[in-house]
């Protein structure tokens, strides 16, 4: 009998997650994905040390990186020199690079919250009577801060993100594995960010984040396109998460629950078997 793939999978299970139960959801997915796999957990800090000895590293819900930065430079430096398999795959875009990626969608003119970076770029943002901060590094509105129009003038520029704060109705969320939509949830309360039900996804809606996750071109993995629906019916992307973005597999029926688990499963073989022969 053929040895069975080896996995690492990287979680933090007791990360105090706002609105979110990290544990919970990667002991369902590893209760699953061991019918196929042999499957060992660790914490995000000890991946860099025990990566050797498995056949690809998986990264879940491991936590903001900008807790443990220096451990997750040097877990990519350590994956790249010992050509570790991550899943994941490490050359994402998006999140996984940091914010940039919000300045270049807008920049190219996708459907994006407008996002600019430097004092001589804000005649570019449309008029708001608020306006969002945020930390280039940051995550789960960590640093996040409001400020009006005046009081942009004495902000330290540099290592902040500036957008018009967006009245919106609704945020919603489309879930990707590879290429392929799985299921979309949506928040109705706007102050409730991580109080989900099921959202009947449009062709419109499709088209729409399908365009990100085209953008990214990960041949491989989990992907989060995360928009919110503004009051003339429209969609601006908020977010594109491509490293560990949380699933709310408890917010979907069990068929869609399994469904998602099958293909996690087949990306997973597919993945594995394609960086084998490449």
């Amino acid at each position: 009998m053929p040895a069975r793939p080896r996995l690492l999978y990287v979680t933090d299970l007791a990360y105090p997650a706002r609105g979110r139960r990290y544990g919970d959801e990667d002991i369902f997915l590893t209760s699953r994905l061991r019918a196929d796999f042999d499957l060992a957990l660790c914490h995000p800090l000890d991946a860099a040390a025990l990566m050797d000895r498995f056949d690809a590293v998986v990264v879940r819900n491991s936590g903001p990186v900008l807790h443990y930065q220096e451990a997750y430079e040097a877990f990519r430096e350590r994956a790249t020199t010992l050509g570790t398999r991550v899943y994941n795959p490490l050359t994402g875009r998006a999140d996984m690079a940091g914010k940039q990626y919000l300045l270049d969608l807008t920049g190219a003119g996708y459907p994006v919250i407008p996002t600019v970076d430097r004092p001589k770029d804000r005649g570019r943002l449309p008029e708001s009577v608020a306006y969002a901060v945020k930390p280039k590094a940051g995550a789960d509105s960590i640093g996040l801060r409001f400020l009006t129009g005046p009081e942009l003038a004495d902000l330290t520029w540099g290592d902040v993100l500036v957008q018009p704060r967006v009245d919106f109705r609704y945020e919603v969320s489309f879930y990707y594995v590879d290429d392929t939509f799985q299921y979309a949830l949506y928040a109705p309360d706007p102050d409730r960010r991580w109080v989900l039900e099921p959202y009947d996804a449009s062709g419109a809606d499709l088209d729409f984040a399908g365009r990100f996750i085209g953008w990214n071109t990960l041949d491989h993995g989990i992907q989060r396109v995360d928009a919110c629906r503004t009051r003339d019916g429209g969609l601006l992307l908020v977010e594109l998460e491509d490293l560990n973005p949380y699933l709310s597999l408890d917010r979907v029926p069990e068929p869609v629950r399994d469904t998602f688990v099958d293909a996690m499963t087949a990306s997973l073989h597919g993945f594995l078997d394609t960086t084998v022969g490449s």
